[in-house]
């Protein structure tokens, strides 16, 4: 019988001048974008603490501290990576995974089937088991006064365990 796990992650990042807007590991063109130690690619960060959570194995701050140097500006997709490798190491595998990105601007939905695409990769899915969608919040709330974005993920994990 397999085990089934479900994990839930969210994560914010204010919009700054000067920084590249990443999200799924896309180049986003933007006037601003996220502001964190490292790329702050929110969609990432939320996958990474879904996937932790789903097996309690904490947070992306503790495997990832901020006040680290080692993740000064790194690529949020390596440390996908590297909790996709925590996660088949106790037997589990991806089944799929439902992201949503809160932002007013700018749109991103040209964007998405390539997030799709980079997470896929990443985490050894077909493309079809890896869902991404873009709201607004009505101008409501930090990311609808564009003062910054978020994005929240539910990830089903699999083990036959």
């Amino acid at each position: 019988m397999a085990d089934i796990r479900i994990g839930y992650g969210y994560d914010a990042h204010a919009l700054q001048a000067g920084r590249p807007l990443i999200l799924g590991g896309v180049d986003i063109p933007h006037e601003r974008g996220l502001l964190g130690h490292s790329d702050a690619d929110v969609l990432y960060h939320a996958l990474c603490d879904a996937l932790l959570g789903a097996l309690a194995l904490g947070d992306i701050g503790q495997h990832f501290p901020d006040k680290d140097p080692a993740y000064k500006n790194i690529d949020s997709g390596i440390l996908l990576k590297k909790v996709f490798e925590l996660i088949g190491e106790a037997g589990y595998r991806v089944g799929n995974i439902d992201a949503t990105l809160r932002l007013q601007r700018p749109k991103v939905a040209p964007f998405i089937p390539r997030m799709r695409r980079n997470i896929a990769e990443i985490l050894s899915l077909s493309v079809d088991r890896v869902s991404v969608k873009a709201t607004t919040t009505e101008r409501m709330g930090f990311e609808g006064e564009e003062r910054g974005v978020s994005a929240s993920a539910v990830v089903l994990l699999l083990s036959d365990l």
